[in-house]
Formats: C-alpha cells, structure tokens, sequence
C-alpha cells in the first residue's frame, strides 16, 4: 500500500512548488509518498540521493533489485542505444539468446516466452492465454492482490477495488495469515479454492485460473513454504491453471531460488514477470508451457510494439549477468537471513513487533497494538514510514489493514545496510513510544 502525501507536510519552497506542478500538470490520480514528499536526482547502488544532497537508503525499491545506476546495465542500455533499437518482427540474436538463458532457470514443463513492457500487460497476456486455452472466464485471486493496471488485470485486482466492483467471474480467497491463523494453513488455503472453483463452476464461468503472487506482497508478505501447492493443485485438478506472478518475488529474491513458485513446491502453467527484469528498464515477459502457446496462436497473435526490442533485451541480459556474476540469489539468502534475525532481536524489545517473517531480502514486519499482539496497528505503520523516511531510510507498508511493512532493498544490500536499518528503526520505535 501507498502511503500517500495528504498535502499537510511542513515542505521547502522548492518542493512545494514542484507539487503544486505536478498536481496542476498531471492531476490528482497520482500519489506521492511520505507526508513530506522527496525531489530525487539521482542514485547509486543501494542510495538514492535528493536535490539538496541528501543520502537516502532504498529498502523498498525492487524495480532496482542489483541497484540503482548499475554501471553494467547502464553500458549495456547505451552500447545498444546507440545500435540498433528495433521490435521483434526483425530476426536477431538478442532476444532468442535472452530467452535460451532465461527459459534456463525454469522447470523444463515451461519452454515458451513472450515479451511484454511491463508486468501488467505479462499478466494481460496470461489472462487471455489461460481463458483461451481453458475456454473458461473465471478467475480466483487472494484477497488484496495487485496484479496490474490494464482493464483486464484491474478486475483481478482487489487492491485497486477491482478497476469498480468485483466482477461476477472473479472470486477471492482470504490471504494465508501465517501470524493469526491455527493449523494447516496450505489446506485452508486449498480448501477456499476448491469452494471458489464450485462456485464459479456453479455459476457458469467454470475456472480459467489461479493467478497469485508467490510471496502475497499485497496481502501482507506470508512467506511459508508450500502455501500454495494444495490451492494450484486444486485449480489444475479442475482444468485451470496456475498463474505464478514472480514481478515483486522473482529473480532471486526469494534467497535459495531464482522463482518465487520454487519454494511452494509446483510447476506453474505460466509465469510472469517484470519490474527487475530491466533494473528499471521497463521489459516483462510472460513464459508458459509450449502446448498453451501453440493452441493460441492457432486463433490469435501477439504483437508488442516495444515488447522484446533489443535495447530491452540487452537491459535484461545485462541484468541476469548481474544476478549470476555477484551471486545475488545467495546474497540475499544470507543477508536476508542476519536480516531476520535482527529483527527478531528488536521485537524482544519492542512488544508493538507482532511478527517477523520473510524470504530472503522481502521481508514483511507486522505492528500490532501493544496491549493485544495481534490487533492491527495501521497508524504506527504509517508513523514509522514517516520516520524512517526522516532518518533517511524508504520503506512503505503493506496488507490487509496497512500495518506490514514492506521492505524489499536491492539484492546488493550487506550487513552493515542491515545494522543502519535496524538500528535507526530500534530508536524510533523509542521515540514513538515516549
């Protein structure tokens, strides 16, 4: 979730003035973060800097997951700039050399990619592959899932409050609350989903899918292995597929695993992805079984104009031989570890912690009221992104009732961007509670 600038932060006259341009120029659907919003200039690794020169330390941004600026991905964008940038209806080496590479790191099942510019319109893409090759229109999604901006993507999407209103052929299941809920929380989840199935077989829309993401971002961050094998099971059982959305928990992310999906033990029927494809570059891409994708194409084609094109594809490469060359999967499994374990330190000393959980370097901290662990405590969330924000550190909050943190640094995060966040949380969290 955002926390959005209401307008009643204490700003410069510099930034007042740039907000004022922006609401005037570009209107008020868009937000801002923090109450007091911040002119960045310019970044660099794990920093992003503001316009008086101020250091700020990204733990929220995973579009950047290998930093900001990375010097490779750079060269590799401008070498190929100043080339040749074309779309895909010209042969050439780079797309089918990205896609060999990629299409590596998956289960063998899934042997086809297509490229979009964002992971919208990758989830689009797989919506309208699922319901084709299905020939069915139902949908289950979890219970705050952000999956996109386009029209299609916005009806599964109940963060957004579906584009409306919930469509008839969409049915939502509770988010896996691995802190409230008792017992087997797999089953649970599979147990909705085979009633969500029944009722969109009941309704006559039948299921063309489960899409969800893998590390349930939207809804709080729950992070337990092998939550969603009995729910994609029970969807595949019925003719559906499962959707794995890696855009926030894909490559490498998650630690041990290059996917998301890996730690729930199955083999998704499509795959997609975006946001750090490019390290900011805007480059997605949906990858699926080979039999999906000849079934159709036999009635319909694809066609990005800028999905795929070689300066994307060099953004992409150049950002997978970042992943591999710094070992960023294993980083993140080992500083995503010391992560956790400080943070389980400062909840003994902070009872308004309720839970740590996380996955290499996405964690979610869930804040809670203090005379009772587990009541939801949206306004201190909002009260410590706001001061972290003043210490120099980004960070957002996430789930149901707004009160997770969300925090997602780039893969090149070490100890010590570890101990400056812990600590600057530690004394802010005294100074709140004074």
């Amino acid at each position: 979730m955002l926390n959005a600038y209401s307008g009643d932060g204490a700003v410069d006259e510099m930034t007042e003035t740039l907000i004022r341009r922006r609401q005037s120029l570009l209107g008020p659907a868009y937000r801002l973060f923090y109450e007091r919003p911040i002119h960045m200039v310019r970044g660099e690794g794990p920093w992003l800097f503001d316009a008086s020169g101020e250091r700020y330390l990204d733990a929220y941004n995973n579009v950047v997951s290998v930093g900001h600026c990375h010097p490779h991905i750079v060269d590799a964008i401008a070498r190929q700039a100043a080339v040749l940038n074309t779309h895909t209806r010209y042969l050439g080496d780079s797309i089918l050399d990205y896609a060999e590479r990629i299409l590596a790191t998956m289960p063998d099942a899934l042997g086809n990619i297509m490229f979009t510019c964002t992971g919208s319109e990758a989830n689009d893409l797989a919506l309208r592959v699922a319901r084709h090759c299905t020939d069915r229109k139902g949908v289950i999604v979890t219970q705050l899932a952000y999956h996109g901006v386009t029209q299609a993507v916005s009806e599964v999407s109940p963060s957004l409050g579906f584009g409306g209103e919930r469509p008839p052929h969409v049915r939502t299941i509770a988010a896996p609350d691995t802190y409230r809920l008792e017992g087997d929380i797999a089953e649970l989840l599979a147990a909705q989903t085979r009633q969500a199935v029944a009722e969109l077989e009941a309704a006559g829309y039948g299921v063309a899918a489960l899409m969800c993401d893998t590390i349930f971002s939207s809804d709080g961050v729950f992070t337990t292995r092998g939550l969603l094998s009995g729910a994609a099971a029970a969807v595949q059982a019925a003719g559906g597929l499962y959707i794995a959305d890696e855009v926030q928990a894909g490559f490498g992310r998650t630690g041990e695993n290059m996917w998301g999906f890996a730690r729930h033990g199955v083999t998704p029927d499509i795959v997609t992805m975006g946001k750090p494809m490019g390290n900011g570059h805007p480059v997605a891409a949906a990858i699926m079984r080979p039999e999906l994708l000849a079934q159709f194409g036999e009635r319909a084609r694809y066609f990005n104009t800028f999905g795929g094109n070689t300066v994307s594809c060099a953004a992409a490469a150049a950002t997978l031989d970042v992943i591999e060359q710094e070992g960023l999967p294993a980083n993140a499994d080992k500083v995503g570890a010391y992560f956790r374990q400080r943070l389980q330190t400062l909840m003994t000393r902070h009872d308004c912690i309720g839970d740590v959980r996380g996955a290499g370097l996405f964690l979610g901290l869930e804040l809670v009221s203090a005379r009772d662990g587990k009541i939801p405590n949206a306004t201190l969330a909002s009260r410590v992104v706001n001061g972290m924000r003043d210490k120099r550190i980004l960070i957002s909050t996430t789930g149901i009732h707004g009160n997770v943190l969300k925090i997602r640094p780039p893969l090149i995060w070490q100890q010590e961007h570890v101990d400056m966040f812990v600590d600057s949380l530690d004394s802010l969290l005294k100074d709140l509670a004074r």
